[in-house]
């Protein structure tokens, strides 16, 4: 069996859409879990549907916002687990974000 020179590495995404400007207001909500109150909020970055690679953080389309806890939470028992546990909808929480957001035209400026 012939085996190729050099095995190639999948080609990285040319470039992550960010716009500080539409993650800090998504940081300017409350925590999407329903009841939640702590402080400080962050914007979580959801991977679930986001096409972006191992290692790869997601576009700043695809973010929410959680409290500190939750965050944490939500890397330590992953995504789905979390989504399940607070009756939440991820992709379409992220999706709500950018529709409303007033900096949506940067968060995808090349892409249908």
């Amino acid at each position: 069996m012939n085996l190729p020179a050099r095995i190639q590495k999948p080609a990285k995404r040319s470039s992550r859409i960010k716009c500080p400007a539409h993650r800090s207001w998504v940081r300017s909500h409350h925590c999407s879990v329903p009841n939640c109150q702590e402080l400080p909020i962050e914007c979580a970055h959801i991977r679930l549907g986001s096409h972006a690679g191992m290692g790869e953080k997601p576009d700043d389309d695809k973010c929410i916002s959680l409290c500190w806890r939750h965050h944490k939470e939500s890397h330590s028992i992953g995504e789905a687990s979390f989504a399940k546990q607070y009756g939440l909808d991820l992709q379409a929480l992220a999706a709500e974000f950018a529709s409303r957001s007033p900096h949506r035209n940067k968060l995808r400026p090349n892409r249908p």
